[in-house]
């Protein structure tokens, strides 16, 4: 293929290396995120059941609205138990987050190619190297944004599937029934996703230097800066 030029020595510099750094961090952004499973417990106590176990089950994209908890027994505690839903939907600040690291993840694939195969074509091309500039800046602007929009919302997050949720269940308040708060799933994974989009933020950002260096921007701006003192050494000066 015309212009098809296998060389990894790309990947050793600078620019080559954080973009692999940027691929592999995408996809734990999206992975640590996106496959999240967890359940809140509770212990409940009415007429006709003692210490009952019902659980609420979630997951990503975390429409905690559409969950509800299960019935301590077949009977609802005699018919006082109605059907209780977690609060909030954080879905949209979570598929945020997680679309933006698939499209980086698809993104640093196609710019590993080209760096990879048609590095003296994007060396070469000026256009090359302006649009991954200004896809490096947009995506770090993006990364800096969903990040903490994620963050607020797991926040939320584990309030809403915490010890806090008792006093919202009116089930919970009728009479002889009383409600425990057992566990909730650890968020680990979930805090690891905020900690690589802030890291896959730094990426971009510092990235945005290396990338800009080779465009024609910064090779204008240093013709400039030698100009003046190859004009005063022809002037003899």
């Amino acid at each position: 293929m015309a212009g098809l030029q296998v060389d990894f020595g790309l990947l050793l510099e600078p620019l080559g290396f954080i973009k692999v750094l940027e691929w592999i961090f995408s996809i734990f952004a999206f992975v640590t995120c996106g496959g999240y499973q967890g359940e809140t417990t509770l212990l409940v106590s009415c007429k006709g059941a003692v210490n009952k176990t019902v659980t609420a089950a979630f997951a990503y994209p975390f429409r905690l609205n559409t969950v509800a908890f299960s019935a301590p027994d077949p009977k609802r505690c005699g018919g006082t138990w109605s059907d209780v839903y977690l609060v909030g939907n954080f879905s949209s600040s979570a598929q945020f987050f997680v679309a933006l690291a698939v499209l980086v993840f698809l993104y640093c694939i196609a710019a590993l190619v080209v760096y990879i195969a048609y590095k003296h074509a994007y060396q070469q091309n000026g256009k090359f190297p302006l649009t991954d500039l200004a896809i490096t800046v947009i995506t770090a602007f993006l990364w800096l944004v969903s990040t903490f929009a994620w963050a607020k919302a797991l926040a939320d997050i584990k309030m809403s599937t915490g010890a806090s949720v008792i006093p919202g269940i009116d089930s919970c308040k009728a009479p002889g029934t009383t409600c425990r708060f057992a566990s909730v799933t650890s968020m680990k994974t979930l805090n690891v996703s905020v900690v690589f989009g802030f890291l896959n933020m730094v990426l971009w950002g510092g990235n945005i230097w290396f990338v800009y260096k080779d465009t024609n921007l910064h090779n204008q701006s240093k013709r400039i800066s030698l100009s003046p003192g190859i004009y005063s050494a022809q002037r003899g000066i």
